[in-house]
């Protein structure tokens, strides 16, 4: 049998029913402690969204930060894989609001 089957296997004769492993959230972190604000349009069709990295913060805790940061932005946005995706190119206003939370945030990128 192939690697990638068995990861489909949900009956064993052996065991009975094998459960998946429950997955961790992803974690954004930074070496340095800084938070970075990235501005990319890949695959947005041209609109360009600001991706917030290196937030070591817990899945709740994220999207409560992302929420708000939402909010303030009057903009939409989610939170994947330990980022936050803000549809805004405003980064000099989430760059303010980080700083205001306590946070060490720097604008990355062109």
């Amino acid at each position: 049998m192939q690697d990638w089957q068995d990861a489909l296997l949900v009956y064993s004769t052996d065991t009975g029913k094998v459960k998946p492993s429950p997955k961790e959230a992803k974690r954004s972190t930074s070496d340095d402690g800084i938070v970075r604000i990235h501005r990319e349009t890949k695959g947005r069709k041209g609109k360009g969204v600001s991706i917030i990295k290196g937030l070591d913060l817990a899945p709740d805790a994220l999207k409560k930060l992302g929420t708000e940061l939402k909010k303030k932005c009057g903009c939409g946005g989610a939170v994947k894989d330990g980022h936050i995706e803000v549809q805004t190119d405003d980064r000099e206003k989430l760059k303010a609001l980080l700083l205001d939370k306590g946070f060490s945030a720097k604008i990355a990128g062109g």
